[in-house]
This record gives structure tokens, C-alpha cells and sequence, in this order.
């Protein structure tokens, strides 16, 4: 088999299809959507996929904005590209995921017009509420990944990266119930529910102090009562919390929970602590999928920021990582903006939607497909990419 050549053929298949690309990228940043809830992105790359002669469930494992489909028939094993197309409240696209959601359905569709020539199969997957919700592990415990040998998407960001400085994240909402009463003529007899959230906002901003380099707490007040005069019988906020890695996470976890009880306690209030139903987990890096990645980004003319020289201090959190627990996943990051703009601030969201954010997406697609492609025509790869994945996956 020829990789050369089918690399060339895909590459050339993107630039036919960049009126096409575009229009979705842009199609889905001006109609940004939150989790669970991205029907018009679904509908537009969805329409893309039929277009092309591709079978879609959609709805797919348990998610009604999820999508997924699968072509290839060949015996090398099977990679699945991951779109994600949730938007940010307020600020939109932001995190760029109009890029990302363009990006892998491009290389499936350029992938796509080799299908029978492929040695083996690709799986598209939408899957949404990255920002909030965790939907890749929500997905993955409804078998998303079954039969998946290796994983793959890009990012957007500020500078071009062979991964994604990753660390885990666990999402809680709490509610603290109090007793309503007037503010003015009966205020002994309610039980401050904002007071009781004030005091916990203010332990975990005390915890901080005290905990480790790599670890991150913040959060904001969801509702603070209706009216100053009525002693607030509600209160709610919604916090993250983040740990180097899944292990350093529970620990962590429990120390914000012991705060969120002491408001309740030296209030009176009740209190209602809901952690998400899933935790974000680091990512596990898989080094020979990257270097094969940005080889081929590289060939497109991208040049790589050293990953050993970013801050301490640059990092996020994606589900992603709960995948790269799964199987070998690879999560670079092409730059769509200056090196100066960071991603989830409006500055950003106008970039993504700008030709920089442009040509991330179609090199994205390209630089995606390529290595698609290396990794399902070379055993060599596979089997280093799987030695990885067995020797340095966290035990």
C-alpha cells in the first residue's frame, strides 16, 4: 500500500471540500449551543455525513445530540475521530469547538471517499457536552469505544502543541435550603441560605492557601435570593474542582465537600451537594500517535511550540482524557489565534470564526486524516502507540 499516495488523495479531498467546511464551521459558530443541547450542530454535520453516502445514528449511545458512524472494512483495527460542538455561556465558541467538530468530520468524509481501499475502519463520533457534562464518558459507559483501537481529535488554542496540558476536573452543584422571612421585621426567624454558601465560598477560598501548586478550585453563586428584603430561603453554586490527576482528584473533593457542609452547620441551613456523574480524568498522552501527528502537521507547514517549555500554570481539562484511559488518544492543539489569546475568552470566540480559525480546521481535517491513515497501514506504529498506552497507563 502506497501511504504516500492516499495521504496526497485525502489532503487533496479536503481542498475539494473547503466551501463545505467552512460553511459548517461557520454555521456552527454562529449558532452556538450548550451541552446537551447542540441540535443545529448536530443537523449540520450530520447533513454532511448523509451527503457523502454515510449511515448516521444519531442520538447515538444513550445521548440525544450524539452521532456516529463507521466505514471501512479492513482487518488493521479501527479509529475513531471525535467532534465535539458545544458552545460556552455568554461567550459562544470560545473554546473553538467549531473548529474541532469541522476538523474531524472533515478527515472522515476525506476518508470516507477511500473506503474500500482503507486496511481498516473509522468511526465518527459526535459527541457533545464537553464543556459541562462529561458526554465522552457518558458515551463511553454505553460502549462508544467498543471495538476502538486508537483515538483522535485537535484543539484550537493560541500555538501549535503535539497535546494538551491536561489535568483532572470534577463539576458539583450545591444548594443550600434556609428559611425565608422578612429581612427588616422578622429576621430571626429565617435561616440564611446565601449566608450559609458565602461562608463555604469562603472556606474553600481559605482552603486555597493550602493546597497543592497543581491543584484548582472555582466557582460562582447561581442564585442568590430574589430581593434584599427577604431572608434568602435558596441558594446555589456551581463549582469545578481540579487535581493534577484522577488519583490527587478524590482526595481534593472531599476537602471542598467538608466546606460546603460547614456553611450548612454554622448556619442552620440544609445543604444539597450533587457532584457530576462524571469526573474529567488527565489526559494519557500517547507519545508515537502524537510525533506521528505533528509529522504530518508539519508537512502543512505548522511549527510546534517545545511542550516542555509552556508554564506550569497553562493547562485545562477535557474528557478526553476519560477516553485516553481507554484506548491510545492523541489531542493535539493547532493555532487558530495569536499566541497571546487563550482560549474561553471572547477575544478567542471572534478567532475562531476568523480565516486563522479557518485554516486550523482544514489542516486539522488533513493533518488528522494523514495519521489516521499511518496508524492503520503501519503495524509498527500500532504496536508501539499499544506498548505505550500498556506500559505508561496509570495503574
Amino acid at each position: 500500500m502506497d501511504v504516500e499516495r492516499l495521504k496526497n488523495e485525502v489532503c487533496e479531498s479536503v481542498d475539494a471540500l473547503t466551501e463545505e467546511l467552512l460553511r459548517i464551521s461557520h454555521e456552527i459558530h454562529a449558532n452556538p449551543e450548550l451541552a446537551f443541547e447542540e441540535r443545529h450542530a448536530v443537523a449540520t454535520l450530520t447533513e454532511a455525513l448523509v451527503a457523502s453516502g454515510l449511515d448516521v445514528d444519531t442520538g447515538a449511545y444513550g445521548l440525544e445530540t450524539a452521532f456516529a458512524t463507521e466505514f471501512g472494512q479492513g482487518e488493521a483495527g479501527c479509529v475513531a475521530l471525535l467532534a465535539e460542538y458545544d458552545a460556552l455561556p455568554l461567550i459562544g465558541h470560545a473554546c473553538g469547538h467549531n473548529v474541532i467538530a469541522t476538523a474531524s468530520v472533515g478527515a472522515g468524509l476525506a476518508l470516507a471517499r477511500l473506503a474500500d481501499r482503507l486496511p481498516g475502519r473509522v468511526r465518527v463520533l459526535g459527541t457533545p457536552a464537553e464543556e459541562h457534562g462529561c458526554g465522552k464518558e457518558l458515551m463511553a459507559r454505553e460502549g462508544a469505544f467498543e471495538g476502538v483501537d486508537a483515538a483522535m481529535m485537535i484543539h484550537p488554542a493560541g500555538v501549535n502543541l503535539a497535546t494538551m496540558p491536561c489535568i483532572a476536573m470534577a463539576e458539583v452543584d450545591v444548594t443550600f435550603h434556609g428559611q425565608s422571612a422578612h429581612a427588616a421585621a422578622s429576621p430571626e426567624r429565617g435561616v440564611n441560605a446565601l449566608d450559609a454558601l458565602v461562608l463555604a465560598y469562603q472556606a474553600i477560598a481559605q482552603l486555597r492557601q493550602h493546597i497543592r501548586s497543581g491543584e484548582r478550585v472555582h466557582g460562582i453563586i447561581t442564585d442568590g435570593g430574589q430581593a434584599p428584603n427577604i431572608v434568602p430561603v435558596r441558594a446555589a453554586g456551581r463549582f469545578y474542582v481540579r487535581a493534577p490527576n484522577f488519583k490527587k482528584l478524590a482526595p481534593l473533593k472531599e476537602r471542598i465537600e467538608a466546606c460546603f457542609h460547614a456553611g450548612a452547620k454554622a448556619t442552620g441551613a440544609d445543604v444539597d451537594v450533587q457532584w457530576g456523574g462524571a469526573d474529567y480524568r488527565d489526559i494519557h498522552y500517547n507519545d508515537p500517535l502524537a510525533k506521528a501527528f505533528q509529522a504530518n502537521a508539519e508537512k502543512l507547514g505548522r511549527e510546534f511550540f517545545p511542550f516542555e517549555k509552556l508554564p506550569p500554570s497553562f493547562s485545562g481539562s477535557t474528557d478526553l482524557g476519560n477516553v485516553s484511559y481507554r484506548v491510545p488518544s492523541i489531542h493535539p492543539m493547532l493555532a487558530s489565534a495569536p499566541s497571546h489569546c487563550i482560549i474561553h475568552n471572547p477575544e478567542f470566540e471572534k478567532w475562531a470564526g476568523s480565516e486563522m480559525g479557518d485554516s486550523a480546521a482544514l489542516d486539522g481535517a488533513k493533518a488528522l486524516a494523514m495519521t489516521v491513515l499511518d496508524y492503520l497501514a503501519d503495524a509498527d506504529l500500532r504496536r508501539r502507540s499499544h506498548d505505550f498506552f500498556d506500559v505508561q497507563l496509570p495503574k
